[in-house]
């Protein structure tokens, strides 16, 4: 099994990780983990224009190494192939497409507990993820 783990540097998307790597290591064919991280640069377009886009894009990706960090000192010390990507973009549109590209066979993603009302108002990335993606996506509380 292939898993795609997201992971924001938050405790929810650490929680994954370790459910992740659970579920890697329960199963019997050999399994491998790739985290992904992605940052929507489309909100910063105006910062673009005074600062340039190569800047921008620079400080994401530092940002997401820096998110990336706890997860994947968790993995090393597992010793489950693994691999890192980082993307910028639709944060769930790119997450459903690196599954597939990837070829994937499950999505896993920390839940953050939003309340109702802002999942009606904004949505979560969670369920775009689950709305859009062809594999099946799992969230861990």
């Amino acid at each position: 099994m292939k898993y795609l783990v997201c992971v924001d540097g938050s405790q929810s998307s650490l929680k994954a990780v370790k459910y992740a790597i659970k579920l890697a290591s329960d199963n019997r064919s050999s399994s491998s983990i790739v985290l992904i991280n992605v940052h929507d640069d489309e909100p910063l377009n105006r910062v673009k224009s005074f600062v340039g886009k190569k800047e921008v894009e620079n400080f994401l990706i530092e940002n997401s190494k820096i998110e990336l960090k706890a997860a994947q000192k968790l993995l090393n010390t597992s010793k489950i192939k693994h691999s890192i990507i980082i993307e910028l973009g639709h944060i769930a549109s790119t997450i459903a497409s690196t599954a597939s590209t990837e070829k994937c066979d499950m999505i896993i993603l920390g839940a953050k507990g939003r309340t109702g009302i802002v999942d009606l108002l904004l949505g979560s990335v969670a369920q775009r993820v689950g709305a859009i993606a062809k594999q099946p996506v799992l969230l861990v509380k």
